[in-house]
């Protein structure tokens, strides 16, 4: 009886020892998670009608290369609208800056030395010749009319005695009477003369004679800052409203922002697609990360800090990454997280970069974040 008992007290303690030791020794702490890539998902502020899809799904793409491209409906004649209209712009503000031609100061210079010497002309009056001449016109008529009045006396008493006839005595009346009408111009005119430039006249020569000269000061100092300024925004509310029809084009391209692989992409040309609404989305490869939970034990885990990395498809390979994000409250284990600690504790969640993968990593490759490096929180 008591050989049979030792050896199952002998082995009952060997168990014991063992459920002991790995009790004691737990192993190395890892929890796992799996490689995941940013998802850019890109679209046109526009939007509109498909007319090219370049890039099937899954593809690799560039940065810069087109995906889709949108028809322009009326972009194309409301861009040339636009670079015509700032032409014209550009032009006025051209002429506004160049101040006026040469040929224009040349003109006002003139037009002011003309009304500078009626002026003059109107201010020295009536010259000596100009009176003396006047004079012997009205003496001429004055004598005209005499020779008139005694041409008619004479048919007017040859008329009494029957010598003319009453057609030759009107004409002599009417010859009296031009005669003496003239002799009456010709005395206004001398009396006009006499009195020389009416005050009026000179006042009014000396206000165009100004207006003149201020248009030419005009001339020459060029426009008014003003002037300029104004010409000026307009130019650059042209060229704005030019840019921002350039930049709608721009719109049109829809361009891979990195280098990435297609996604998700349900497109063909003619379908419409709204403004600002994502159509296709890219994964960039070029910062690989790992989404992973550790338990409330190990949160001594920080921001910066480096860990290794084991992922199952390059097996015995050690990769660095580097915590850039752990989360300030707790959750529940997701079911797709395996730790050795209890599924049943709360844990948080971290992001860890993968640094230098050499392109060899693919998302959704499992990979296992080695905690060895981080003491265990009391």
């Amino acid at each position: 009886m008591t050989t049979r008992i030792v050896p199952l007290i002998a082995f009952v303690c060997v168990l014991l020892g063992l459920i002991a030791y790995s009790k004691w020794d737990e192993g190395p702490i890892r929890v796992s998670g799996f490689i995941e890539a940013d998802e850019i998902r890109l679209g046109s502020r526009l939007g509109g009608r498909v007319a090219q899809v370049h890039v099937e799904e899954g593809q690799e793409v560039t940065a810069d290369m087109v995906l889709v491209e949108l028809e322009p409906y009326d972009l194309l004649e409301r861009e040339k609208e636009l670079e015509l209209s700032l032409a014209s712009r550009e032009a006025e503000y051209r002429r506004f800056v160049a101040g006026y031609r040469p040929e224009e100061i040349a003109q006002a210079k003139a037009n002011l030395a003309q009304l500078q010497a009626r002026l003059d002309l109107l201010r020295a009056g009536p010259r000596k010749q100009e009176i003396e001449a006047a004079r012997a016109r009205l003496s001429l008529a004055e004598a005209e009319r005499r020779l008139a009045e005694e041409n008619e006396q004479r048919l007017t008493k040859l008329a009494r005695s029957n010598a003319t006839s009453e057609q030759e005595r009107d004409a002599a009346r009417e010859r009296l009477e031009a005669a003496i009408a003239n002799v009456e111009v010709r005395r206004q005119e001398l009396a006009l003369l006499d009195a020389g430039t009416r005050e009026e006249e000179i006042r009014e020569a000396a206000a165009r004679t100004e207006q003149a000269a201020q248009a030419l000061l005009l001339m020459e100092n060029g426009y008014r800052r003003e002037e300029v300024e104004k010409a000026e925004a307009s130019r650059d509310a042209a060229q704005a409203a030019l840019d921002a029809i350039r930049k709608q084009k721009q719109e049109l391209k829809i361009k891979s922002p990195t280098d990435g692989t297609v996604e998700a992409l349900d497109l063909q040309p003619g379908d419409m697609v709204a403004a600002g609404a994502p159509v296709l989305s890219i994964l960039d490869r070029s910062n690989l990360w790992v989404r992973a939970y550790i338990p409330q034990n190990r949160v001594a885990v920080k921001v910066g800090q480096t860990l290794p990395l084991s992922i199952d498809s390059f097996h015995g390979e050690v990769f660095e990454g580097v915590v850039v994000f752990v989360a300030r409250q707790s959750e529940f284990t997701p079911s797709n997280v395996q730790t050795p600690e209890e599924r049943s504790q709360q844990v948080y969640r971290i992001k860890i970069t993968i640094q230098d993968s050499g392109d060899r990593l693919r998302p959704g490759m499992t990979a296992d974040v080695w905690l060895d490096s981080i003491g265990e929180s009391k």
